[in-house]
């Protein structure tokens, strides 16, 4: 996503150089995404968030080459969006595309980073497929609709999402230069920026786990069979 996450994510990314850089969403630059959405601008607003993204970015390092995907990733699209790339980076602002992302990152062996941020919280997690936890180890599906407050609904610090989004940074970072022992694995780390306070809590791989564990590989031997 080019949001609160995605836009200080690609940012640093994009600085890095990192080669080539997709970006992923379908929404329009709203007056309201300004306060933490940093690739945007007054001037931006009813612009596609793409292509406001991908003309910063490309002012920042014309080297890095960006790919602007306007559309919502679906789950009729996300393995054709997310195949060509080495790490994927979660910007997503609600629960369902956060558990598309990792099912489908899953499933094609791809690493990504999770985040979520709300008022003054954030965590954040890196999953690598076979070899860690992943995200419905620590969440096995998503909450009733309307059980949690969404971001529009509860609002955000917008320098969270910069903390949050250039942690991620970090991550595809290091996993892009072979510092994959040092990655946020098997760890979710959270931060309260009220009492200013990081904390890492352990997450184990579930066996069952219906994306990586057994119940998962079975169900997809199964489709491929079907």
């Amino acid at each position: 996503g080019a949001g609160g996450l995605g836009c200080p994510a690609a940012f640093y990314l994009a600085a890095a150089g990192v080669g080539t850089l997709g970006v992923v969403d379908s929404d329009r630059v709203e007056i309201s995404n300004l306060q933490r959405q940093i690739l945007h601008s007054t001037a931006n607003v009813g612009q596609e968030k793409v292509a406001s993204a991908k003309e910063k970015l490309s002012r920042l390092n014309p080297e890095v080459e960006i790919r602007a995907h306007a559309v919502r990733l679906e789950e009729r699209n996300a393995a054709d969006l997310l195949t060509p790339y080495d790490f994927v980076v979660d910007g997503s602002d609600n629960f369902a595309t956060k558990f598309l992302i990792n099912d489908v990152s899953v499933a094609l062996g791809k690493p990504f980073s999770h985040a979520g941020i709300v008022r003054l919280q954030g965590q954040t997690m890196t999953v690598l497929p076979g070899k860690s936890a992943c995200y419905r180890c620590l969440f096995k599906a998503p909450p009733p609709p309307g059980e949690i407050l969404n971001c529009q609904q509860a609002g955000i610090l917008g320098a969270l999402a910069g903390t949050i989004g250039s942690i991620q940074a970090t991550e595809a970072i290091k996993y892009l230069i072979g510092m994959e022992e040092e990655l946020l694995v098997d760890r979710l780390l959270t931060y309260d920026a009220k009492a200013m306070r990081f904390h890492c809590v352990e997450v184990q791989r579930d066996p069952q786990c219906e994306a990586c564990g057994h119940a998962g590989k079975s169900e997809r031997r199964q489709s491929s069979t079907a």
